[in-house]
């Protein structure tokens, strides 16, 4: 149950009503915006609610059980703070949003309706409709270790302790030809084996990318000069002499965390945990009943 302040009571009680929709959204990147489907200007908070987005508001559903609740926000792209690009981008994935049920008449008088995450956001040509998911979609997250034969930490957080500002597991090059939307062929990296880089990061340092991060699908090395192949192809264009860094990545496999990172102490996986055989082994005549991995 929603508590209302006393004035916001008597304004709905007399029947006819100023009221608007107000979204609050504030981005990983630390920028907050505030939009309305009213006609001017609002602003409470510190924050100014623009018209001009187009937003518009579908039904609140709220539920008794632990399901995710979700709203949808449809507007065409007319904001100049809300650009596909952004969007392709993923500057606005899991944004924090909140809710409001303003009197656009007196914006002392609203409540918050609901606060949650920014989910999917589907596109088309003029207009796009974003999901916005209740808190509940936080219990959907996976909380505490994974029983895997793989490694479940990140290369390079506490947990790992690879040290990934080394010299040895972090470059900087720069783009020398583009090949496809994703691939290119990269210098300054001279120094460094085929595979190193496959499965890490990039982040540009110049271009129009600038700031921006990505993960390493593939590097190889062809004539002496490497070949670096995105998981996903840039949404801005990749131009000849974009600068980044480069750090090494890691298949998660034991070998690796020996051989390549010196680092098994602190591999996090269970490489000897039983797999799918085991749970479908069968008893034969042949043997194969020693215990030992099929």
């Amino acid at each position: 149950m929603k508590l209302l302040s006393p004035h916001l009571q008597a304004h709905l009680d007399e029947g006819t009503t100023t009221l608007a929709w107000c979204w609050r959204i504030m981005r990983a990147d630390g920028i907050t915006f505030g939009f309305t489907d009213h006609d001017r200007t609002l602003g409470f908070d510190g924050t100014d609610f623009e018209p001009e987005s187009g937003l518009t508001a579908s039904e609140v559903r709220s539920g008794s059980d632990l399901s995710v609740d979700a709203q949808d926000a449809e507007g065409v792209l007319t904001s100049d703070r809300i650009t596909e690009t952004d969007i392709l981008d993923g500057r606005w994935d899991n944004a924090e949003i909140e809710v409001w049920r303003v009197n656009w008449a007196d914006v002392s008088q609203r409540v918050l309706m609901r606060r949650g995450a920014i989910g999917q956001i589907r596109r088309g040509r003029l207009a796009f409709v974003a999901e916005v998911r209740s808190l509940a979609h936080v219990l959907g997250q996976t909380v505490g270790r994974t029983f895997q034969a793989s490694c479940d930490a990140a290369l390079g957080d506490g947990r790992c302790g690879v040290d990934l500002e080394a010299p040895a597991f972090k470059g900087t090059g720069a783009v020398i030809d583009l090949l496809r939307d994703r691939a290119f062929t990269a210098s300054g990296l001279d120094g460094y084996a085929s595979g190193w880089f496959t499965f890490g990061t990039l982040k540009w340092t110049s271009g129009a990318n600038a700031g921006r991060r990505t993960e390493v699908l593939g590097h190889g090395v062809t004539d002496g000069i490497a070949v670096l192949t995105l998981l996903e192809a840039p949404v801005r264009a990749v131009g000849e002499g974009d600068g980044f860094t480069i750090r090494a990545g890691c298949d998660k496999r034991i070998e690796t965390c020996g051989m390549k990172f010196a680092n098994t102490a602190n591999f996090r996986g269970f490489p000897h945990i039983p797999g799918q055989d085991a749970v479908l082994r069968y008893a034969t005549k042949d043997g194969g009943h020693e215990g030992a991995i099929l």
